[in-house]
């Protein structure tokens, strides 16, 4: 029998840290700032101590705070955040992304993904083909201004890292799937997607299909290209 009940509800402490999460990386909390005391900030929020605590601690798993006793948390320098958790990345495209940062991203993922492609022409099996086939039937089927299709396309992306067989470019799919699911909604927010980048995606898979790594590693560099091009951002290196 289908479940038909609503997923849970994010715990307190989660929804705390998302809160202040964004309010630091949008610059509303500055590098230094010292955040209000325990007893203070619980109450202020209308939770409890250990909820606070618990919010605290995930920021700081992700480099944002520092505590240390009798001087309090504060907001640590930016160079010390973990810019590539999926975490920290949502909370960027809450709001106003830098369009330097968009830029880099695209430029992490040309050194990746291109080298994926062409590991995974390399190495894929039937299985791996089959669920880039599932993916790109999912991104035709719902678009891409639609999340199941946007939730397609990271499947797309995580399957080609998965077909490299390297285990530390497999331990990058959460990082790779949150940056084009993000980056191709804040795309969207602006106006309708210019073109269809579909095709670049059946280009990427038909080489990783025909065994072709030099094709497939030039496929996936152009879907970069194209789909950076797509954001239209000012001051692009």
């Amino acid at each position: 029998m289908d479940d038909d009940r609503p997923p849970p509800a994010p715990r307190i402490h989660g929804t705390i840290a998302r809160k202040l999460g964004i309010e630091i990386v949008g610059g509303i909390r500055q590098p230094g700032d010292i955040l209000d005391g325990e007893i203070e900030a619980s109450g202020e929020l209308g939770i409890s101590r250990t909820a606070y605590r618990e919010a605290i601690r995930i920021l700081a798993a992700k480099g944002l705070v520092e505590s240390r006793p009798k001087a309090g948390t504060r907001i640590t320098s930016r160079n010390r955040w973990n810019l590539l958790d999926p975490d920290i990345l949502a909370w960027t495209f809450e709001g106003e992304p830098d369009p330097q940062f968009i830029v880099d991203l695209f430029e992490l993922r040309e050194v990746i993904e291109p080298a994926a492609a062409a590991f995974a022409a390399q190495r894929r099996s039937d299985h791996d083909l089959a669920e880039m086939a599932d993916a790109l039937n999912g991104m035709e089927a719902f678009g891409l201004a639609d999340e199941r299709g946007r939730a397609a396309d990271q499947r797309f992306h995580r399957a080609i890292l998965a077909a490299a067989r390297n285990e530390p470019l497999t331990a990058l799919a959460s990082t790779v799937g949150a940056a084009v699911s993000w980056t191709t909604k804040f795309k969207q927010r602006r106006r309708i997607l210019p073109r269809d980048p579909l095709p670049d995606h059946h280009r990427v898979h038909e080489a990783i299909a025909a065994q072709d790594a030099d094709g497939a590693r030039r496929a996936m560099t152009d879907l970069l290209h194209l789909a950076l091009t797509d954001m239209e951002l000012p001051g692009k290196k």
